[in-house]
């Protein structure tokens, strides 16, 4: 990837690795379907704000509204729901570490559908030093943790799987467009199946909510999706579905760190081991190390 990739790419983690506090927060007062149906509504009114404003085109090919609806169930009706549900049942570690997954399942997947994202043998070493570098930031006994008759486990793998296929289909579907227009349109997406099913499950929302909740509904509506979706387009054009995903594996470090920085976490020294880790997947991944001693004397 390019540097400019890469920058995009830790900045994007920084933003996402703010977005576990956040959800959390806001689940102490709002229903896992409400949660998700304020994250997608609030950020897809203020891109399409934001489009009006800039007077930018708004796509009318029915085909590409189909595309943005099935953009928006993958990437975040199903993610945000399983995941949400599943951050209220285990352990933060583990999900943390079942999130990297996505990294995994992205490489993957984009190396079936697209010849130029092959599955070589550095983005496959990376992606699993990356992974193993984030479990060992939060904790190898974690590993242990894996249950397969756990349906939250279960579920929150499924979330990374749907982020993994929705990757691969925006730069099957939606490449070319600007990235305001196709985030606000898979969010539209999104929006139409989230809002019905969160009223049919939960009930009317409640708007009586904690400036600390409605914060919390802020940060990651507004911040965490609407501006975090300008980039993950902006990383999808330059770098491809695969590498996009290995946004995931810097997330948790981002969390780790910002729980110690903001929160008065201690900052475990076996976290300092998983960062070293990661930062060697990262490299392999990136593939310039390997050009480096290729072209040494």
């Amino acid at each position: 990837m390019s540097t400019q990739a890469w920058v995009e790419l830790a900045l994007l983690a920084v933003i996402w690795g703010g977005s576990f506090l956040s959800i959390r927060l806001a689940l102490n007062e709002v229903p896992v379907m409400t949660a998700v149906a304020h994250r997608v509504f609030w950020a897809m009114l203020v891109l399409w704000a934001y489009i009006l404003l800039r007077k930018l085109p708004v796509p009318r090919s029915l085909r590409l509204w189909a595309a943005f609806l099935v953009m928006g169930v993958l990437n975040n009706v199903i993610p945000f729901a399983l995941m949400a549900w599943g951050q209220l049942h285990i352990e933060t570690g583990l999900t943390s570490i079942l999130n990297a997954t996505t990294a995994i399942f992205g490489v993957v997947v984009a190396s079936v559908v697209f010849a130029d994202e092959r599955l070589t043998l550095n983005r496959a070493v990376g992606v699993v030093l990356g992974f193993f570098g984030v479990a060992t930031a939060i904790g190898l006994e974690n590993l242990l943790k894996f249950d397969i008759r756990s349906t939250a486990q279960l579920a929150v793998l499924a979330g990374t799987l749907s982020y993994a296929f929705a990757g691969a289909w925006a730069r099957r579907m939606l490449t070319g467009l600007r990235p305001q227009v196709a985030s606000a349109g898979m969010l539209t997406g999104s929006a139409l199946v989230m809002v019905p099913l969160a009223i049919a499950v939960d009930g009317t929302p409640s708007f009586q909510l904690s400036a600390t909740a409605w914060g919390a509904i802020g940060y990651y509506a507004i911040i965490a999706t609407a501006c975090a979706y300008l980039l993950y387009y902006r990383i999808l054009a330059m770098a491809g579905s695969g590498n996009l995903m290995i946004c995931t594996l810097l997330v948790a470090p981002v969390a780790i760190i910002l729980g110690a920085v903001v929160l008065g976490e201690e900052l475990a020294s076996r976290a300092y081991a998983g960062f070293a880790l990661l930062a060697l997947g990262l490299l392999v991944l990136d593939g310039r190390i390997f050009a480096f001693f290729r072209k040494a004397p």
